[in-house]
């Protein structure tokens, strides 16, 4: 993928995820200085989580000014108008699946570009993906969704993967990075839409 390309994908995760980070923020009621904390952290923990891994140090989401400008943006945005972004179905699950496909797919890309192998790539994919995700909820003391949501973490998988076998394949790099966030995100939604869970210890659905 070339450098516009990647940064592109990037900053919409990273305004993606801040959104959700946000919308959290918002419903426990924190404050404005919460509220952007919260944001920033969601947009970039999985970011800082993969560059640091892979030895990009330090993470560009620390050295470059416009995550930080795409968070806060997105949790000004999310602050002052969070009653029209609540009116859409699942504000937070949604803006999570595009954070959580594009990170995904960057992440497993990044690491094949940095000479990892097609298992460690799928690997740092899922954990760029989910890396937000946990950051957000673990700060507002929930259980993070990787944990117990629909598909989380599998939905990530989807898309490194769809990334990895692209590269084997020597396909072109963009469409098989937009074909995997796309498939990660289907299935994240579809997931919520209609209920999909991986099975707990004892039966029954996770609390």
């Amino acid at each position: 993928m070339t450098a516009a390309f990647v940064i592109l994908l990037d900053f919409i995760g990273t305004f993606a995820f801040a959104i959700s980070g946000a919308l959290v923020a918002v419903r426990h009621r924190l404050d404005l200085f919460g509220v952007l904390v919260l944001s920033f952290a969601a947009a970039t923990a999985g970011g800082i989580v993969r560059d640091v891994l892979l030895g990009a140090t330090p993470p560009v989401a620390l050295v470059d000014w416009r995550y930080f400008g795409v968070s806060v943006m997105a949790g000004f945005l999310t602050f002052y108008r969070h009653a029209q972004v609540e009116r859409m179905r699942n504000p937070v699950q949604l803006s999570d699946a595009v954070g959580l496909g594009l990170f995904a797919v960057l992440g497993a890309d990044k690491a094949l570009a940095a000479g990892l192998g097609p298992v460690a790539a799928v690997m740092l994919g899922v954990l760029s993906g989910v890396g937000g995700g946990i950051a957000r909820d673990v700060l507002v003391a929930q259980v993070p969704s990787v944990l117990r949501r629909e598909l989380y973490a599998i939905a990530a998988l989807a898309g490194a993967v769809v990334v990895v076998v692209g590269d084997a394949l020597a396909l072109p790099a963009a469409p098989v990075a937009v074909a995997g966030a796309a498939l990660c995100f289907a299935l994240r939604w579809l997931a919520i839409r209609r209920g999909w869970r991986l099975p707990v210890a004892g039966g029954g659905a996770p609390t």
